[in-house]
This record gives structure tokens, sequence and C-alpha cells, in this order.
């Protein structure tokens, strides 16, 4: 890659792992559309790892808050409203490393089409918006149900479609069931912790079995600037969220999946 290829796809990773747009969609689409070289395995875990750098950092007083009444209530079965969350996390995680462990091959194969992307980012900016301004808006995420947090992960597990948003679809369901914006959100972030270990362990993996020559620059470039990013970006986010709603994601997603449409219209 370029030394522009690499400042703009890291900063596009961190700004949009943590916003509903999709980040896979935004990495796919350089390739696709301007003829880029594909990034690669190497910096596509570099990218993972400076997020997950980034949303550790925000929220680190809360992660070990969580971890360790997650501990003590498996040490004295003693439950608090922290702990119940940290198991709530953790449950959610499982359809979604489910799902990518069985069908991330077919994915890769079948769904990484222009086409697709249009289609999910147009559809699920939809449903993101209208699960913003219909449902109900009280609960936090500490009044969350073994049910609700097993319909979100459900829900996360669809977000291994490019182009549908992880921190997106989680957003809808935790809206759908009636919890607040910044709560939905929230837990959107603690929910992407384990599951960026998880794919960037398993993409790691790969990456080791592969033997592909790793040019350490373009890794600590692509850490720092997607780490950077997307500190940025969680802390604008949760700022502003309220103010602005969903409505500029909406209008975002029905823009770019238009575009996308009719590319890819125009190259059948």
């Amino acid at each position: 890659m370029l030394w522009y290829h690499i400042v703009f796809l890291s900063i596009i990773q961190g700004l949009t792992e943590f916003i509903p747009v999709s980040s896979s969609a935004h990495l796919i689409l350089p390739s696709q559309l301007l003829g880029w070289p594909d990034q690669g395995l190497a910096f596509d875990v570099a990218v993972h790892v400076g997020t997950l750098i980034a949303v550790i950092g925000y929220f680190r007083r809360d992660i070990i808050r969580l971890l360790s009444a997650w501990l003590l209530s498996i040490r004295s079965s003693t439950t608090t409203n922290d702990s119940k969350l940290a198991w709530w996390v953790i449950i959610s995680t499982i359809p979604a490393v489910i799902m990518g462990y069985f069908l991330n091959d077919f994915i890769e194969s079948h769904l990484r089409s222009i086409e697709v992307i249009a289609y999910t980012t147009i559809g699920f900016g939809i449903l993101l918006w209208l699960s913003d301004i219909y449902a109900s808006k009280a609960k936090t995420e500490y009044e969350m149900t073994l049910s609700n947090v097993v319909f979100i992960g459900a829900a996360q597990a669809l977000a291994l479609i490019p182009g549908t948003s992880r921190s997106g679809v989680t957003i809808t369901a935790a809206r759908y069931l009636g919890f607040s914006r910044n709560a939905s959100a929230r837990f959107s972030f603690l929910l992407s912790i384990p599951l960026i270990v998880a794919a960037g362990t398993y993409k790691l993996m790969e990456l080791i079995s592969s033997g592909i020559n790793i040019h350490w620059g373009v890794i600590f470039a692509g850490v720092v600037l997607s780490a950077i990013s997307a500190y940025v970006c969680i802390y604008v986010f949760l700022k502003w969220l309220n103010q602005i709603g969903f409505a500029p994601f909406l209008f975002y997603r029905l823009l770019l999946g238009g575009i996308l449409l009719g590319i890819s219209y125009l190259n059948v």
C-alpha cells in the first residue's frame, strides 16, 4: 500500500468502527471502487488492535469496575449490577462468535459485493432510525434482562454481513427494546471489546499460519492512527448523541447506499 492508503484506511477504520455506518464496508470499498490493493491480513490485525486500544482506553474505569465485580461474582457468588452487566456483555458476544466461526468463509466468498453492501447499508440504516423514533427511551443498561441480551447478541451476529454495522445493529436492537440512546451506545461499545479481541485473535492466528512478510512500519502506523481516530470518534459520538440522534447516520447511509447501487448497476 502507498502511504496515503495506510493513512486513509487507518483513520476510516477508527472513525467507522463505533458509529452506525459499518467499518467493514468502508474498508472493502476503496479496493472495489478505486482499484486500491487489498489492505491484507496484517493490516486488518493492526487496525483491530488500534480500535481495541481506543475503546479500552476510553472505558478503562468501567472495564476495571465490571471486571472486578465479575471476578467477585465467580469467587463468592455475589451479584451486583456491575457483575450482571459484565455477564450480559459475555453472553451477548456468544452468538456472533459462533456465527463467525461457521460462516466466515461463506461471507468472505459471497457477501462482500458492492450490491450486498448497498442493500444492507440502506436497510439497516432505516431500521436504526425507526427503532430510535418509535421505541420507548427510558431504560439504562443496568436494567437489561437475559432475554434482552440474547436478542442483542443475535442482532450483533448479523453484523458479519458487510454494510450492516456492528454498532448500528446492536444499538438498533437495544433501542427497539426501549433502552436510552446513551445506554444503547455504551452497551454496544462495551460489547465490541470481546468481539474485537475474538476477531483480532482469529486474524492473528491466520496471519501466523500464512507466513506473510510483515511490514512493521505499516503495522505501527495502522495501530496508532486507528486508535487515535477511534478514541476521538467515541468521545464525540457519546457527547453529541442525544442532541443529534441517528437521523444524520440514516441520511449518510441512504446516500452511500444509493451511490453504491448506481455503481453496481452501471457495472452489470
